[in-house]
């Protein structure tokens, strides 16, 4: 086993515009850096890439954008590179959504950057061992959809509204750690998956990374110089807590607290010398939604939509005719082997849901659910959700139609089971 790691500052300029929201804010201060960061690791002749940026999301152009290049200079296959967001919400504007703009000098740099960070991992594999290990943590995500006593669903809903009747879904708890390591000697790097919304500034005129950018910076002095944040099927976790009116722990503290759980996984992992890796990828067309004029008007049952109603009137025209010109959704699924553990990655905001039937489905192999991943679907709930209403399932946040978060864990379960290391259940 050889493995790689890098990081790059990719901060924007003061005055261009943040993306945690769906209307303008111009950043007026930098709390803390932005990064991308990448891993390359090959064994057995196949070489994989993973690619974290502190954004909100990662488009299908910029994915095959890298793909490409990535290929031509340094070998590795389109489908053997793995590009998710952390899904910071006061990073860059990467595409044009509602009223947001990028800033197209920003974006030049931007994906110099992208490839840049891919090259000095490929330049910097070395010898390595690597281990993994999870645990459970519940300190600071919660499921942000509360059931009401009509059977309809608030996002951000409060327990202290005597209409809230139950959290409408459970969280994943499960943080897990990829770490690799000079043989017998110092930490090289290590990947960290967990299920949460990281909104931390996102409604304020601040570039930050919030608490994944937190975790980072917290492990360096304890000897993780390279740590990327893989989020996990986080579309209804977030960390405002419904029982204390939405109150939430501060992104720093939640930086300290999985800094602790790695170091902590650090101490007790077990080490291995090689592995089977692997990489196989499924595309699936999924269909849209068929919206009701009261679903459009934002009037539907269960609707809730954030902001101004009018910034969402003045974009659904053009939503509904590219989603007539396109037919269907094209989404590729994408799944990495390393022994008994498999990485999957979702281009969506994917349900908690769907993830946990992932990861139940594919025992006795160790699955690992990675969102944001390779492109963007939006919200993708799981079928039951759409009945309820909410933010998360509101058109046009939502635009796929029910059903189609299945159809995703069905293309996701089919190459787990293809893995060559161990059966599937």
């Amino acid at each position: 086993m050889r493995a790689g790691f890098a990081e790059i500052e990719i901060t924007p300029p003061l005055g261009t515009q943040v993306a945690g929201w769906i209307k303008p804010i111009l950043a007026t201060e930098i709390l803390d850096p932005l990064h991308v960061r990448a891993a390359v690791f090959e064994s057995g002749g196949v070489r994989l890439g993973i690619v974290s940026m502190d954004t909100t999301r990662v488009t299908w152009q910029l994915v095959a954008e890298l793909r490409a290049a990535v290929e031509a200079r340094h070998g590795i296959p389109g489908d053997h590179l793995l590009v998710a967001a952390t899904h910071n919400h006061a990073g860059p504007v990467l595409q044009q959504a509602f009223e947001l703009t990028p800033d197209p000098a920003y974006l030049v740099e931007f994906r110099r950057k992208l490839g840049a960070v891919v090259g000095a991992a490929v330049a910097d594999l070395a010898p390595c061992e690597w281990g993994f290990a999870s645990r459970a943590e519940f300190r600071f995500a919660r499921n942000r959809r509360v059931r009401m006593r009509d059977g309809t669903v608030k996002t951000h809903g409060r327990f202290s509204d005597p209409e809230a009747l139950c959290y409408d879904g459970p969280i994943d708890p499960e943080l897990a750690v990829l770490a690799f390591r000079a043989p017998g000697g110092a930490l090289r790097g290590a990947l960290v998956n967990y299920a949460c919304h990281p909104t931390d500034h996102g409604h304020g005129g601040k570039f930050s990374s919030g608490w994944p950018g937190a975790m980072a910076r917290e492990l360096k002095p304890r000897g993780v110089p390279v740590a990327l944040f893989l989020n996990g099927a986080a579309g209804n976790i977030a960390t405002p807590d419904p029982e204390r009116d939405s109150r939430c722990v501060p992104p720093g503290e939640i930086g300290r607290i999985l800094a602790d759980d790695v170091e902590d996984l650090l101490a007790k992992m077990a080490w291995r010398a090689d592995a089977a890796l692997a990489a196989r990828t499924k595309t699936v067309e999924l269909e849209f939604r068929r919206p009701s004029a009261a679903e459009i008007s934002g009037s539907s049952r269960g609707t809730q939509r954030f902001i101004d109603p009018k910034l969402y009137d003045a974009r659904i025209p053009a939503i509904l005719e590219e989603m007539r010109r396109k037919g269907v959704q094209p989404a590729q699924i994408q799944a990495f082997d390393l022994d008994e553990l498999t990485l999957a990655a979702i281009p969506a905001e994917y349900f908690v849901e769907l993830g946990l039937h992932i990861k139940e489905r594919a025992h006795p192999r160790r699955a690992l659910v990675i969102g944001y991943a390779n492109g963007m679907l939006g919200y993708v709930g799981h079928r039951d959700a759409y009945a309820r209403g909410g933010y998360e399932v509101t058109f046009p946040g939502s635009r796929l139609a029910p059903g189609s978060g299945e159809r995703l864990a069905e293309a996701a379960l089919e190459l787990i089971a293809a893995a060559q290391h161990a059966p599937v259940g």
